[in-house]
């Protein structure tokens, strides 16, 4: 199981970043799939998540109509759109894979999305 992701850096106050995270090893189309964060001293918290169809998302009280999830499940990959970014976004982003219902829960390594001028 793996789950990659990738397109995390350094961006100014209000600048735009998309993550993606790719999957292999595992049914993609059976797991929800979220993103999370997690900032230095902080627990980690959930960013956005979308069904495993697609047909519904979710997303963190602070993401505020900034951030948009969606899926491929032909791809195996699931992106978050960042908009409107600001300092305290500042955070390691994981990718999360879930299937409801059962033990079955990834991780990704993480990627470091920094908000700075």
């Amino acid at each position: 199981v793996q789950l990659v992701e990738s397109g995390g850096g350094l961006v100014q106050p209000g600048g735009s970043l998309r993550l993606s995270c790719a999957a292999s090893g595992f049914t993609f189309s059976r797991y929800v799939m979220s993103w999370y964060r997690q900032a230095p001293g902080k627990e980690r918290e959930l960013v956005a998540g979308i069904t495993s169809a697609g047909g519904s998302t979710g997303y963190g009280n602070f993401v505020k109509g900034r951030f948009t999830i969606s899926r491929n499940n032909g791809k195996r990959t699931v992106d978050l759109q960042m908009n409107s970014l600001k300092p305290e976004d500042t955070a390691v982003y994981y990718c999360n894979a879930r299937w409801e219902g059962t033990k079955y829960d990834y991780w990704g390594q993480g990627t470091q999305v920094t908000v700075s001028s």
